[in-house]
């Protein structure tokens, strides 16, 4: 039994409560945690061991870079397990952790991503031709949809009715596991098809049913020629010359599905926040995509360019992290932040603190995209990806994506707020996001 005693003070509301808060009112909860008990504080929630979070970059430090086999991701994110699966890379430590790593990471190098960018513009006109004209869009289910595609189109190579069905499928999975209160065990019962959880393992079912076909159909093609993701990971063989299993594979499309496109949806939601909610921020990205693109389409080789563009991607990343926080189960005791610890807690940065500390990043509340101009933030200040050997394998993938999504949106039409529309920030399952999917009006730009 782990001895908690003696931690870092924290809330002494009942783990229920402390879980709600976590839940519901999240940015308010770590506020008023770091006003209260400074740079670290204990979390007790109704899901798992106590956590103790930190906000200060030498502990942030210390956690990224301690040994992995002291320091366990895969046993700190064990809640997601039934929706993704066993051999998800996010649960995954140790030696299997590096094996399925060092195969996955080929596809997501950032070369790879300029055969990526014009399938990401394509999706995008598609979808842009589908939206309403002067009246209220909830842009964060557009981004989903756009980045849905994406992830179907460039990590599955799919097509035609078998892209349909499959997106219809995930649509309907992904609508029912939003709820945050999902990630307690104790109420993921299944009571039968009519039931919340017995439908989500239904749907999970049915996605499994086309997942392993399309695993046996690249086995059987074994095509040298695709370039999709699927393609290359059923090809990759470690160090041994063993392939991954079908069990693998779809655990790892199942995790690149849902953490590659909710996650990048709803920054590209918050981006659009930020953008539209500052006109000289707007004016200047338009002039820098006047500048490069000009009057011609945008194409991968602009990307590289648009460095206000980027600036903006990472200012939203900073102030709107899509995670709030990263986590390590201890398997022994140690000192972290100046704490003396004892095996069996988890231990994590808090990115929603680290990104609003103002000796870090001075006036932290404004959206500022030049922080970014000409500067590399220590990745123990900046780290919407996480960080060390866990950080993520798709931050190359989902900066590039975000980048020519806004371009291309933003070249196209012109948007604003919708009047009256006041944000609040909510929890879709693991990921902080704007209040009733952030509406928008779009009009055409004027030629």
């Amino acid at each position: 039994m782990t001895t908690t005693a003696s931690l870092p003070p924290g809330p002494t509301l009942h783990p229920i409560h402390q879980g709600l808060r976590f839940a519901f009112r999240a940015a308010s909860f770590f506020e008023e945690c770091a006003h209260r008990y400074g740079d670290c504080f204990t979390l007790r929630l109704p899901v798992g061991v106590p956590v103790v979070m930190f906000t200060a970059p030498d502990a942030v430090r210390e956690i990224f870079t301690g040994d992995e086999e002291d320091l366990r991701a895969g046993a700190a994110n064990v809640v997601l397990r039934p929706l993704l699966g066993p051999n998800s890379l996010l649960f995954l430590d140790g030696a299997r952790h590096a094996r399925e790593r060092r195969l996955m990471l080929p596809p997501f190098h950032g070369e790879r991503m300029l055969a990526y960018g014009d399938a990401m513009r394509t999706i995008t006109d598609r979808a842009i031709e589908r939206w309403p004209l002067g009246r209220p869009l909830a842009i964060q289910p557009e981004m989903q949809a756009i980045t849905l595609d994406v992830i179907l189109r460039t990590v599955f190579g799919l097509e035609g009715e078998e892209l349909g069905r499959l997106r219809d499928l995930l649509r309907r999975w992904i609508g029912l596991g939003t709820n945050p209160l999902w990630l307690w065990p104790r109420l993921q019962v299944d009571l039968g098809a009519l039931s919340p959880w017995g439908r989500l393992l239904r749907i999970r079912r049915e996605i499994d049913t086309l997942l392993f076909a399309a695993i046996a159909q690249r086995r059987a093609a074994a095509a040298p020629e695709r370039a999709d993701v699927l393609s290359l990971l059923v090809a990759a063989r470690d160090e041994d010359g063993a392939p991954m299993s079908d069990e693998e594979l779809r655990d790892e499309m199942m995790t690149l599905l849902v953490a590659g496109h909710e996650t990048t949806a709803t920054a590209l939601a918050w981006a659009f926040h930020h953008v539209l909610a500052d006109p000289d921020i707007l004016a200047a990205l338009r002039e820098e995509l006047g500048l490069v693109v000009g009057a011609g389409p945008l194409s991968p080789t602009h990307i590289g360019k648009l460095t206000y563009l980027d600036a903006t991607v990472k200012e939203t990343l900073r102030l709107s992290p899509v995670l709030s926080e990263v986590g390590r189960r201890l398997e022994r005791p140690m000192r972290i932040g100046g704490q003396e610890l004892p095996a069996g807690i988890a231990v994590g940065p808090c990115i929603y603190l680290v990104h609003r500390r103002p000796d870090l990043w001075p006036d932290p509340e404004r959206f500022d995209p030049t922080r970014f101009l000409g500067t590399r933030p220590s990745p123990y200040e900046f780290l919407p990806f996480g960080g060390g050997v866990r950080r993520c394998i798709g931050m190359a993938f989902a900066l590039y994506e975000m980048k020519v999504v806004l371009a291309q949106v933003l070249l196209r039409l012109e948007l604003r707020l919708a009047p009256g529309y006041r944000m609040k920030l909510v929890r879709r399952s693991i990921t902080l996001a704007p209040s009733r999917g952030m509406p928008v009006i779009a009009a055409p730009r004027a030629a």
